[in-house]
């Protein structure tokens, strides 16, 4: 206490401290947390009454006065703190405020986003409040035989290992309808599938496949790991040559044609796929998406799996389109996929993509 009785600087320091500490248990609210997950401003002001308090212990001491007995500092900081618990009470009112506007996305379009939950209207996926960090997951791939043969059937088996325990992942989201999609392609783009390898019970995922012809092929795994993103995982199966099986073209109940804008795509930039669809009627969603495509570069060092970029609807016509951003110049192969009345489409086309 000063000379008159007055508790000045320590009381109101006090004071001041408990009240930030109560605008920050406020604030630090889990909905405060940005769409990737982090804690943002109520973590901050976390810290900021910490060090507030370590500043009110060395303003309280009594050595602030002056020779003469004199508040002096005490006293102009006691008015300066006055202003900034005021300051501190309105930006914790707007904080708190802000917090209650929590924006909704799709983990696999993080771009879709809404201001409440709901489905993405490109995939199908539910929209959440809030995503970790991206961390891409290891893929442990085995086959049976370990050394292939072109023609005769193989048993792959995948294992997702968590990178940040390194345990083998147990719990996964559905995605696309689906806990693991497969894609398979071979080195000279002739042969394409689309599978749904089944779970066991460790966790691990097993296909049976036949590989129609040797040489190297690019699986790409799509899941989504329990507490983590979406992932998209390549890795190489590599086939002994053998006899050649003739690949048939895919059997479908519609035309498809695909017209690229731009004309000739650019690296780097985006480019809009339509694809127009004859006949339209009877058009309907296929694993959660009114449509499917996977871009491959030649080299098949680039693999890309997108969703249609709007909800289709039949009055706006037959027409469904898809965005892509291709990484590098070159040719792609393009394998869309959409169903009608029932039957599973699948169409492929090439694209010459050039540089800017």
């Amino acid at each position: 206490m000063d000379a008159r009785g007055h508790r000045g600087m320590g009381d109101f320091l006090a004071r001041w401290c408990r009240a930030g500490a109560a605008c920050a248990l406020l604030v630090r609210n889990p909905r405060t947390k940005d769409t990737r997950g982090h804690r943002g401003m109520g973590d901050f002001l976390a810290r900021w009454c910490r060090a507030g308090a370590a500043c009110a212990l060395v303003v309280r001491n009594p050595r602030t006065m002056d020779t003469r007995g004199h508040r002096g500092m005490g006293d102009f900081l006691a008015r300066w703190f006055r202003a900034g618990a005021a300051c501190a009470l309105l930006l914790g009112m707007a904080l708190c405020a802000w917090a209650q506007e929590v924006d909704f996305l799709c983990p696999m379009d993080p771009e879709v986003r809404s201001k409440g939950p709901g489905k993405c209207p490109r995939c199908g996926m539910k929209l959440e409040a809030g995503l970790p960090d991206p961390v891409e997951y290891r893929v442990a791939m085995s086959t049976v035989p370990e050394r292939p043969a072109a023609g005769r059937t193989v048993l792959l088996t995948f294992r997702v290992i968590d990178p940040k325990t390194g345990k083998p992942v147990v719990a996964f989201n559905e995605i696309h309808e689906k806990l693991f999609h497969l894609f398979v392609v071979s080195e000279d783009l002739s042969f394409y599938a689309h599978e749904h390898p089944e779970r066991l019970a460790d966790g691990s995922f097993r296909l049976a496949i036949l590989l129609p012809q040797g040489g190297m092929y690019r699986v790409l795994a799509d899941f989504y790991p329990a507490g983590g993103t979406p992932q998209l995982i390549a890795k190489t199966v590599l086939v002994a040559a053998g006899p050649k099986l003739t690949i048939l073209a895919p059997k479908g109940n519609m035309g498809v044609k695909l017209r690229p804008e731009p004309a000739q795509p650019i690296a780097g930039q985006k480019t809009m796929l339509f694809f127009d669809v004859d006949p339209a009627e009877g058009l309907e969603p296929w694993l959660g998406a009114w449509g499917h495509v996977l871009v491959a570069s030649e080299d098949l060092l680039d693999m890309v799996h997108v969703h249609p970029q709007w909800e289709y609807q039949p009055e706006m016509g037959p027409t469904v389109q898809f965005n892509v951003i291709f990484p590098r110049p070159g040719r792609y192969r393009l394998w869309v996929q959409m169903q009608r009345k029932g039957f599973v489409n699948t169409r492929w086309f090439d694209v010459a993509v050039r540089a800017l």
